[in-house]
């Protein structure tokens, strides 16, 4: 057979759904016959996460032998789903069913032995592909495709070193790029159709390892170099490669062609849509690579291949988290030969990866790209020792490398000059460019590089221009333009009630707060958190009295950070229960709470020593930072060593003492680490960290883990999983026998039932650049001047017209701040014009000001 293969690999969203894979089968129908096609899938999407999930729940303490993991049964309930909707039968579906059988009793194997060796973590973590292939088998079969389905570990084979340890040879394995045409026409068997398994992969002793989390993409590139095939196609939920996180950034645009070097700068310093490694076997073989989107088959996308282009050019700015910055000092040092040798050899003995590198004449600094066990596992301790025998250590986590990455950035240095102002009054810890000429790239802490990677963006990468080696911008392609709460828990409201705003906005700007979604998403999280004993609202997030009520109707307690918001729950709800969770106020306040009939909670021993006649026999609760933050943006993360907020966890001993030494009782335990946060373990993390305090604490009878559930902001994000959020905390349940778990949701509960409308004062151009000017701006709505916050924009008196292009959405106070959406696609818009911001249910009004004697917009209120 001559006919040359076409390798298509296909990622978790891709083959999620019938239709899904419908359009796999019409894109090897459309190759055949001119070419064979050898398909490449992962697992269903989130099933990877549940499996792992499934791993920790098999594994928690304190519960029975017998007792279900929530997980399994949801990968079981989500693959026999997907079967019917492919109207698979029983025989089609007995592999599967034996699967399922086989991933049963190897995670109650697990839970009887109480631990996972890295051999049985890789047999479960393997079940999802395998899964998929037959699933993907018979939806092929019944598309009129005879897939031949191949086992990938016949094919892909590890041969680890023995140097390497145990964990990475089972999770992380590398398998060496070979081409073997006869090999997989054996394996092929005379078909056209291949469907084989992403990710997987065989030791020499027979038992199954992994190519580490995302190495579906680079078993797709081995099959291509192994099959020589003419092209690898990566289909997945994005268009391709675009010059920053479009879903963090929609302004982000579409990067055409690249070549395998860049594709690979790009993917090692933080785009996601593909895996570094996967780059090299295709590169070795000279086989292009071509990256589409699974929902727009016809669209454009991103084409790799060995050169595209040799002019200078900036192509994106990209970000990589969690990286460990490691600084070696020493005099001796300067001038001795052999030092750097001496210094890196403790890395590759220990299997650990180094990225950047910077020496001076006497230190060598490195920034850390994979540690066997993570900085708490036995190998970086190791080498910190080792090192310590070289020169002075200094070793700092949660950083973040930001890299400008592109085509000889030498070059191109002077136009970068201006973009550096960015980095003004923050930190840099190491600066490295590339030996290739490929980025620049910027140490720095990890709060600081969101900002760091928009306002680079904005400034280096236009969003008009440059056609021939940039596409047009996310938004445009993914579509962008569709309100952000279309993609939340609960369905918009607004879009039906075009009319009604309009009517309101002719009074001047105004929010509006629809009450039926407030109740719908407090209704959310009372069913959904069946864990959860106590649910109290965040009130500085929105104090209307209307809103308060809807929330206090919904069993809901109310969290207070001043004495005067008290004041206002009491004159508005009357009796509610109020917890009270200032920072650094004054002591009056306190007192104030507990004549108020509020719980207290303080976030140290100071109180406690400094007004011992306001707290002596009182009940009061403890604010504790459990060490590390999270959240939406720096300026909303509340836990860590740069917080004002709560007392390290590891001296609450300090606390006791002072309770004790008072006749305070400590009731309660608390912790708030962030806002804005789509994770689903942040609370079950926090819990667990509180609930392994209640031996030293004899009255404790509540936790409470904090808010900061987060919200769909932009099209592109996945609403926050409450079903998540309880299968994480479900297991802790044993451990918290006796207490009550407390959350308290703000934004959660408001932001999407707010909008801000405001009326179009001007439009100008100014040069390329388009200004919408509106009525309000910064004085109303202050996150996006604050934190950078995004807000969906849209016109409201022109709903269905089509957009025309991008616009600075800007307000009338005399900031050059003052800048409520930069790029926005909107229709040709005028004067008169009615704009609706959206998510502006939150920190809103609350946050206004009369800055310039402008009044903020009123409020008002829909049923």
């Amino acid at each position: 057979m001559t006919r040359p293969w076409v390798v298509l690999k296909y990622g978790g969203t891709s083959v999620a759904t019938p239709e899904r894979w419908a359009a796999i089968a019409r894109r090897a129908q459309a190759l055949l016959p001119d070419q064979r096609v050898w398909i490449v899938v992962s697992a269903i999407s989130q099933v990877s996460n549940r499996l792992e999930s499934a791993i920790a729940e098999a594994l928690a303490p304190g519960v029975d032998v017998g007792d279900p993991i929530p997980s399994f049964e949801w990968i079981r309930e989500r693959h026999k789903e997907l079967a019917a909707g492919l109207g698979l039968d029983d025989a089609e579906y007995q592999p599967v069913r034996k699967l399922l059988s086989d991933l049963k009793r190897l995670l109650y194997a697990m839970r009887r032995l109480g631990e996972a060796s890295p051999r049985a973590r890789a047999r479960v973590l393997s079940f999802g592909e395998l899964a998929s292939t037959w699933l993907g088998r018979a939806a092929l079969s019944r598309a009129g495709l005879d897939a031949q389905r191949v086992e990938a570990p016949s094919l892909l084979a590890s041969t680890p070193d023995d140097r390497v340890p145990l964990e990475d040879r089972f999770l992380e394995a590398n398998v060496d790029v070979r081409q073997d045409v006869a090999a997989a026409d054996d394996a092929a068997d005379g078909h056209d159709v291949v469907l084989t398994q992403g990710f997987i992969a065989q030791l020499p002793s027979g038992d199954t390892c992994l190519l580490g989390r995302g190495g579906s993409d680079t078993s797709a590139a081995l099959f291509a170099a192994l099959v020589g095939a003419a092209r690898l196609e990566i289909w997945t939920d994005v268009h391709g490669l675009f010059t920053t996180d479009p879903r963090r950034i929609p302004t982000a645009r579409l990067i055409r062609r690249c070549s395998y070097r860049e594709a690979q700068e790009l993917a090692a310093m933080g785009a996601k849509v593909l895996h570094p490694r996967c780059l090299a076997p295709a590169a070795e073989f000279d086989i292009p690579v071509w990256i589409r989107n699974t929902g727009d088959p016809d669209g454009p996308g991103t084409e790799i291949a060995a050169q595209a282009g040799d002019e200078p050019a900036v192509l994106a700015v990209v970000r990589r988290q969690g990286v460990t910055l490691i600084n070696l000092s020493t005099l001796s040092m300067w001038g001795q030969p052999g030092f750097l040798a001496r210094a890196f050899a403790p890395f590759a003995e220990l299997g650990i990866s180094i990225d950047l590198v910077a020496t001076s004449q006497s230190a060598v600094s490195v920034t850390l790209d994979h540690i066997p066990g993570g900085i708490d596992g036995g190998a970086f301790g190791r080498l910190r020792q080792r090192l310590a025998e070289v020169g002075s250590v200094e070793v700092r986590h949660d950083c973040a490398v930001v890299s400008i990455v592109g085509r000889r950035i030498r070059t191109v240095l002077h136009e970068l000059g201006g973009a550096f102002a960015v980095f003004a009054e923050r930190e840099v810890h190491l600066v490295s460019e590339s030996s290739e000429d490929l980025n620049l790239s910027f140490v720095v802490d990890e709060a600081e590089a969101g900002r760091l990677v928009a306002d680079l963006h904005q400034r280096l990468l236009p969003i008009q221009g440059r056609d021939g080696q940039l596409g047009p911008t996310w938004e445009l392609l993914d579509g962008g333009t569709a309100p952000a709460s279309t993609l939340a828990a609960v369905a918009p409201w607004w879009p039906a009630r075009q009319e009604e705003l309009l009517a309101l906005a002719k009074d001047g700007p105004c929010f509006v707060y629809d009450l039926p979604t407030v109740r719908a998403r407090a209704s959310a999280l009372r069913e959904k958190l069946p864990s959860v004993g106590a649910r109290y609202y965040a009130m500085k997030a929105n104090w209307h009295p209307e809103v308060l009520a809807a929330i206090a109707d919904e069993g809901f307690g109310i969290e207070c950070v001043s004495a005067a918001e008290i004041d206002h729950v009491r004159a508005t709800l009357g009796d509610v229960p109020i917890l009270f969770t200032p920072n650094f106020c004054p002591v009056i306040e306190y007192a104030h709470a507990l004549a108020a009939g509020a719980e207290v909670t303080l976030d140290g021993p100071h109180l406690l020593q400094a007004a011992p006649d306001v707290f002596a026999g009182q009940e009061v609760a403890i604010r504790v930072d459990p060490g590390g933050g999270d959240g939406h943006h720096e300026k909303v993360v509340t836990a860590g060593a740069h917080a004002k907020f709560g007392h390290p966890l590891a001296a609450l001993d300090e606390v006791i003492a002072a309770a004790d030494a008072i006749g305070a009782r400590i009731t309660g335990l608390h912790a708030h680490v962030g806002s804005g946060i789509l994770k689903a373990g942040s609370w079950s993390r926090t819990a667990e960290r509180l609930a392994a305090t209640r031996g030293r604490l004899p009255h404790l009878r509540w936790i409470d883990v904090g808010g900061g559930l987060g919200v769909v902001e932009r099209p592109g994000q996945a609403p926050l999983d409450l079903d998540a959020v309880e299968a994480n905390l479900r297991p802790l349940r044993a451990a918290l026998y006796g207490l009550e778990l407390r959350i308290e949701p703000g934004r959660y509960l408001v932001s999407e039932a707010g909008v801000l409308l405001a009326g179009v004062t001007q439009v100008r151009r100014k040069g390329e650049l388009r200004f919408v000017g509106l009525e309000t701006g910064m004085n109303s709505l202050i996150r996006p001047a604050l934190y950078g916050a995004w807000h969906g924009i849209h016109n409201l008196t022109r709903m269905t017209e089509p957009n025309v292009g991008h616009h600075h959405v800007v307000g009338p106070i005399c900031e050059t701040g003052d800048i409520l959406g930069r790029d926005r696609l909107l229709p040709e818009t005028v004067a008169g014009d009615v704009l609706l911001i959206e998510n502006a249910g939150a920190y809103g009004r609350v946050m206004s000001s009369r800055y310039n004697l402008r009044e903020p917009a009123v409020e008002r209120v829909v049923r």
